[in-house]
């Protein structure tokens, strides 16, 4: 298996960069906006613009909750082996605000349409938004298209776009990896 680097440290955090201005521009204070991370790349993404949007931006109060979409995925009885969940943290209603949905890669669609699912045991938002770190083209089975991608990759099915984070492989890199 060969792997191919995309992206380094100074790239993603570039990237990183340019999401939270854009999150900036579109949601302003961030009163009537929440961020939803998905279980469990999303919430390495999640995390890490949350304390660029704190530390670096001076927003306060930020709203960031963390969803677990294993049962409510549509392949969830269909593989061999058993799904394993984590946990939502979600501590706060949605009802009558804007969410933002982050999640690593944008594959399928599938995920972000469990997701959407999920959302609802929340409250019913005024809007939702959809922001990947790696928005994969000719790969979705579903109409779902980001809001705010970092980057756009072609990559076909057989091969993978793995985005590693410094705290759980202690680098930040994008790779695209044949089999």
């Amino acid at each position: 298996m060969s792997k191919k680097t995309l992206l380094n440290s100074k790239d993603i955090e570039i990237i990183l960069h340019r999401l939270a201005c854009q999150l900036i521009e579109n949601h302003n204070d961030f009163s009537d906006t929440v961020l939803i991370g998905l279980q469990p790349r999303g919430s390495f993404l999640a995390n890490r613009l949350v304390q660029l949007l704190e530390n670096e931006y001076g927003i306060k109060e930020l709203k960031l909750g963390l969803l677990d979409i294993t049962f409510y995925r549509d392949d969830f009885r269909r593989r061999s082996e058993p799904l394993a969940a984590t946990s939502t943290k979600i501590n706060f209603l949605i009802e009558d605000k804007k969410v933002v949905i982050i999640d690593d890669v944008l594959y399928s669609g599938r995920s972000v349409r469990a997701a959407l699912t999920a959302i609802q045991s929340f409250g019913r938002p005024k809007q939702i938004e959809l922001l990947v770190f790696i928005d994969r083209r000719f790969s979705r089975h579903l109409p779902i298209q980001p809001d705010y991608r970092g980057r756009q990759v072609d990559a076909i099915n057989e091969e993978k776009v793995l985005v590693t984070w410094k705290e759980t492989h202690e680098i930040d890199a994008v790779y695209l990896e044949q089999k």
